[in-house]
């Protein structure tokens, strides 16, 4: 559509959060007509409301948190007479992108991991409501007018950092061909141009193996020697791979060592997060149309075995290519 920007990708932010405060006790008596000095009926306060989170599947982005930090559930309201309890306040609610994790700031301390639709945490509880006159009535004092305050709601500093959830990870050089790939083999549309780190955010598709069959496959920006150490935004893109239960690796034939460059490619990631060197993974050369079969048959010799050989473009290799990540991950589930 001529004009439209897709939502700025956000992946981590800072928020204070604020429970509700309990309503205070209130100190009453009744007064009917023929009990002017009847005993205490003050009700008693209200409950602060919660802070909750649930995990939106309709979001891809923290980009709300990015403008308002500061979030308070409703307080309390007080008791009143005739026993009448305050009403609670009413509870906040907010909603992440699946996969975010949410950590307490101040101690690192994991408070959620929203990693399935639908979650639903409780980040901050509301505080009590306080006790009316009526409790501290005793055999010695009959019209007490002591009640209770409320309790403080809980409050605390919070960051809220997404990390996509998906089966598939495509990894590989800039312009190696990952965006082709899920644009080809799902109805995710990335941007595709013939130049470097044309991918700025991690893209998201769904790829289909057959009726009631499918993966979630992503894209993400393309890799560069030293992205472990933050190089061409490393480290904000790395995360997105931790969670991906198999790893693909996007090589362009045209690539003047191909041993070399998955070597690099592997050697970032493991860097970045030791477990990925032992992460399931298959190799993948791409754009083979761009070169005579004579010379890929030379290229295939030198490889392994079971490198898989690709153009999304043209379909050649497209049924090996979605044949073998289907076992794949049936191996991983089963």
């Amino acid at each position: 559509m001529k004009g439209y920007s897709p939502p700025m990708f956000i992946d981590y932010v800072e928020i204070e959060i604020f429970a509700g405060n309990g309503g205070a006790g209130c100190v009453a008596f009744r007064t009917e007509k023929y009990a002017p000095k009847g005993g205490p009926d003050g009700g008693d306060g209200g409950r602060g409301g919660n802070v909750i989170i649930i995990a939106d599947s309709n979001l891809t982005t923290l980009l709300d948190y990015r403008y308002k930090r500061i979030y308070k559930a409703e307080n309390g309201r007080g008791g009143e007479g005739g026993l009448r309890t305050g009403r609670s306040g009413e509870h906040i609610i907010l909603r992440v992108p699946v996969g975010t994790l949410v950590k307490d700031k101040e101690t690192g301390e994991q408070l959620a991991d929203m990693d399935v639709i639908g979650r639903e945490e409780v980040l901050a509880k509301g505080g009590r409501g306080g006790k009316g006159n009526n409790h501290y009535k005793t055999s010695t004092n009959q019209a007490p007018r002591q009640a209770q305050d409320g309790r403080p709601g809980e409050e605390k500093k919070l960051s809220l950092e997404l990390k996509l959830l998906a089966d598939v990870g495509l990894v590989g050089l800039p312009n190696a061909g990952k965006s082709t790939i899920l644009a080809t083999f799902s109805a995710a549309r990335p941007k595709i141009a013939d130049y470097p780190f044309t991918t700025l955010i991690p893209n998201l598709g769904i790829v289909k193996f057959r009726e009631f069959k499918s993966c979630v496959m992503a894209d993400i920006p393309g890799l560069i020697e030293g992205a472990s150490e933050g190089k061409g935004l490393g480290h904000q893109f790395l995360k997105h791979i931790q969670r991906t239960s198999l790893l693909v690796y996007v090589i362009d034939v045209n690539e003047e060592n191909i041993k070399a460059t998955r070597a690099l490619l592997m050697a970032e990631l493991q860097k970045f997060d030791t477990s990925l060197s032992g992460r399931p993974s298959v190799t993948v050369i791409t754009k083979i149309d761009t070169i005579d079969s004579k010379a890929l048959k030379a290229i295939s010799k030198k490889l392994p075995a079971d490198y898989l050989y690709l153009s999304a473009v043209a379909g050649t290799g497209k049924d090996k290519f979605l044949q073998t990540l289907e076992e794949k991950l049936d191996q991983l589930r089963a």
